[in-house]
């Protein structure tokens, strides 16, 4: 029987373990794609104990305690840290099969060096383990992360933001990790929010101008790229119900953007045209900039209407959408290629069905430019899991060029999910060692090593630009 988590965990073949531990285990990790909060990096936050590092804002360990039955008030509510801490452990000891008892436990070990399980005869030992660590030297917002060798740490950033803490830490000479924002345009998109027009003048009183119509939208946006790129920024991020092909001419824009502006909502018609006008000004704009844009879809927010009212977006209630339509993906990449302005990008969907789409539609849009121009975005979300990455892995592989893609991406809001790229590093070295050892790929180590260390680290360092912090 083999132990729980050993140094060989996942790695199954001879030929896995020579992988990992020789060319992925020590890879240095770019992120670039998290929600970590740029001020608590500058500020080098600590945190008082370890519910408030782990669990604060975990929607992925919220979901977990619903399904086991526990009570709100123990997740999102009033009772105390230890309590909450107590009643996740309970529930994790039993959480067999589900990712989060693999990245708990890997957690725990890596920055708390606790070789046990966590259950509920154990939750008092982890608790006070963990919570001594936590006030030793080190175990500050950027100990955390300079613990999990970070390289680089994209953030997500909306407009209208002042990246006044990017300034700073790009300042700081006493951390060497770079952290950049990343363009999170959705809510200058998203004009069947209630909020929208509060929003524009948010956008407005940013970019330092009236919007009074589509055109000027494009105007104060192009403002803020040219400020988020003078701060370092290298990429943008869309969240999509699914990627859509919708071409209206100008005037029918002007017309939906001056209707929703005067207080009318849209129609599914108007706000498919609208969007589809605004992506294709952003993807202009970032051809224009070297950027990489990725393009999240496939998921359905917010389904549980009570709980959204009481916690608001990002709490747990979101799902798998249905699968998206191909043709409109394809129609939309192949509508910017023939007007110069398809930019390197990065297709994510959270359904499994859309896999096989993804990948044949980046063969329709690759060339020299880059390795990978279109890229099979890591499995996100509730997708990364073993079975998950493993699929999405083995899919760009069937009908891509595996040895282009640029990897693992932490999509998190917590300093403690860095052994998620231990995990992803580990279940690819398993694919590889298998097929190593099956017969399917030559036992050539040189170009195997090659290949891990580039999907670890190097192909994202390359694809996105990326470079170390200079003074």
């Amino acid at each position: 029987m083999k132990q729980f988590l050993d140094q060989d965990f996942l790695l199954n073949t001879e030929a896995a373990k020579k992988l990992y531990h020789e060319a992925a285990e020590k890879q240095p990790i770019i992120d670039y794609h998290c929600h970590l909060n740029p001020r608590e990096i500058y500020e080098d936050i600590r945190y008082e104990n370890i519910t408030r590092v782990w669990l604060g804002g975990d929607h992925y360990k919220w979901r977990l305690m619903r399904s086991a039955g526990v009570p709100e008030k123990y997740i999102t509510g009033d009772a105390s840290d230890w309590e909450k801490f107590e009643k996740y452990a309970e529930v994790l000891g039993k959480a067999i099969g589900n990712p989060l008892h693999h990245w708990s436990h890997l957690e725990l070990r890596r920055f708390f060096g606790y070789e046990g399980i966590l259950n509920k005869q154990t939750a008092k030992e982890v608790w006070d383990l963990a919570n001594a660590r936590l006030q030793s030297e080190g175990y500050s917002a950027r100990g955390l992360i300079m613990m999990s060798n970070v390289d680089t740490i994209c953030t997500t950033d909306d407009p209208a933001d002042s990246l006044e803490w990017h300034e700073k830490l790009a300042a700081d000479r006493t951390f060497p990790v770079t952290v950049l924002p990343a363009w999170r345009p959705d809510k200058a998109m998203n004009l069947e929010k209630t909020t929208y027009t509060e929003y524009i003048a948010q956008l407005e009183a940013a970019a330092g101008m009236k919007i009074a119509s589509f055109a000027d939208l494009k105007t104060a946006l192009a403002r803020r790229l040219d400020f988020f790129a003078a701060h370092g920024c290298k990429l943008s991020d869309h969240a999509l119900n699914y990627v859509m092909y919708a071409p209206a001419d100008e005037a029918e824009i002007e017309k939906i953007f001056s209707t929703r502006m005067a207080g009318d909502l849209p129609d599914a018609e108007a706000e498919a045209k609208f969007k589809y006008a605004f992506m294709t000004a952003m993807a202009g704009e970032y051809t224009r900039r070297g950027w990489v844009m990725q393009l999240h879809y496939g998921c359905r927010r917010d389904n549980n209407p009570g709980m959204f009212r009481a916690l608001g977006p990002d709490t747990g209630f979101d799902c798998v959408d249905n699968y998206a339509p191909s043709a409109q993906t394809a129609a939309f990449l192949g509508a910017l290629e023939d007007a110069g302005s398809l930019p390197k990008t990065i297709l994510y969907s959270l359904n499994t069905n859309d896999n096989a789409a993804i990948d044949t539609i980046l063969g329709c849009f690759q060339n020299e430019t880059a390795v990978g121009r279109i890229q099979h975005g890591s499995a996100w979300w509730f997708n990364d899991h073993f079975d998950g990455m493993s699929e999405q892995l083995k899919s760009l592989a069937s009908m891509g060029y595996l040895a282009g893609f640029v990897g693992m991406l932490t999509d998190s809001r917590s300093f403690l999910s860095y052994p998620r790229h231990e995990y992803f590093r580990r279940i690819f070295c398993r694919i590889f060692g298998e097929w190593v050892e099956e017969g399917f790929y030559p036992e050539d180590f040189d170009t195997l090593k090659e290949i891990v260390a580039d999907i670890s680290y190097n192909n994202a360092k390359r694809y996105f630009g990326f470079e170390k912090k200079k003074f």
